[in-house]
């Protein structure tokens, strides 16, 4: 079906389709409608406009509908970005990037005269109903949809409805649905989402084959094939690889150097630790030993070096306890006492692990 909208030029987004009812001004193809553009409708159809790889033709007098039957070319007047069409209250408006020539034949003249063509008339195909699915070419004319090009109109309008070719080929909403397997109630967003992952699949698969060196357009067993023929013809570089007993061998022997580097180094830390004080006996080595070398430098590193305990000296500088005045072996110093305090040990328990020494 044809209908015609008066066409000037304009930085702004052109009308390509009206809003809401309306007619042929002279009939078209099969009858003159009505047909009904709604907003749905329109959405549908900015869809289907931005998964093209083409933009949209505008012809001089739908000579792309007439060109098989009367030989003559069909130049281009102008093209629609189909990812600038957009929906308005009063119709599908498009940006249109227009040819010089028709530039100046929808101009008008310096004085005021009328320009050579006054219409743009689109062509789409429509259900039952007469509701719009798609936005196939528009045309420049002055004779929108007249009565001797109403069998070549009818033709195509039923081409593209019963017939799609690859280009202007249209779906039916329930049947997209069905074929995406989603709800019935489905949404605009949940189709779109579905047919977004939809296409990330196949770039994966695309992206698959050619990590394959298959062909764009091979299938999935064609580019397994394609895989198992390059390693027939391409053997790996043995060089690169050795045997899984020398690798374990390799790593076994590496875990264990790790192992007795990692006691060397506790047992010298140990060591370090008991010569300045900062470990106060067997008992506290013992166990620092069993926590590993994290837990022995978390240690030294926040213990006290106290002098009492150095290697070589005794807890009294040479003195009898308490100045001098002797006392009970059990009973702790001074000394001893902050190291159960940096220890978080009981007198108790550090007696229990350093026996005072005898006399």
């Amino acid at each position: 079906a044809v209908c015609a909208l008066r066409v000037q030029i304009t930085d702004d987004k052109t009308r390509l389709m009206p809003a809401g009812t309306f007619h042929a001004p002279r009939g078209a193809a099969e009858g003159t409608g009505p047909w009904h553009l709604s907003a749905e409708a329109a959405t549908a159809i900015i869809r289907l406009a931005a998964a093209r790889s083409t933009d949209i033709a505008i012809d001089y007098e739908h000579q792309t509908l007439y060109s098989e039957q009367n030989g003559k070319p069909a130049p281009a007047a102008g093209w629609v970005d189909p990812r600038s069409l957009e929906w308005r209250d009063d119709g599908l408006y498009g940006a249109i990037a227009w040819t010089a020539k028709a530039r100046a034949a929808i101009t008008p003249g310096p004085n005021g005269e009328p320009p050579e063509y006054l219409y743009l008339s689109p062509v789409f195909p429509y259900d039952a109903n007469g509701v719009p699915l798609d936005l196939l070419h528009l045309a420049l004319t002055n004779t929108p949809a007249i009565d001797e090009g109403a069998a070549q109109l009818a033709a195509a309008r039923m081409s593209v409805t019963h017939e799609p070719s690859e280009e202007t080929d249209t779906v039916d909403r329930e049947q997209l649905i069905a074929a995406l397997g989603l709800a019935k109630d489905a949404t605009d967003e949940q189709i779109d989402s579905a047919i977004a992952a939809l296409k990330t699949a196949a770039d994966d698969a695309a992206a698959f084959r050619k990590a394959l060196g298959a062909k764009d357009d091979a299938k999935p067993d064609e580019a397994v094939a394609a895989l198992k023929s390059k390693s027939a013809t391409a053997p790996p570089d043995m060089t690169q690889y050795v045997p899984i007993a020398v690798f374990k061998e390799t790593t076994d022997q590496l875990a264990a150097l790790k192992a007795n580097s990692n006691s060397a180094e506790l047992d010298a830390l140990i060591k370090e630790g008991l010569d300045d004080g900062r470990i106060p006996g067997k008992a506290t080595a013992d166990w620092l030993r069993e926590q590993g070398i994290a837990a022995c430098k978390a240690h030294l590193e926040g213990a006290p070096s106290i002098a009492a305990l150095k290697t070589g000296q005794t807890q009294t500088q040479g003195k009898q306890p308490d100045g001098g005045k002797g006392g009970d072996d059990d009973k702790l110093n001074e000394s001893e006492l902050a190291v159960c305090k940096a220890m978080g040990l009981t007198p108790e328990q550090y007696r229990a692990a350093n026996p005072a020494p005898a006399e």
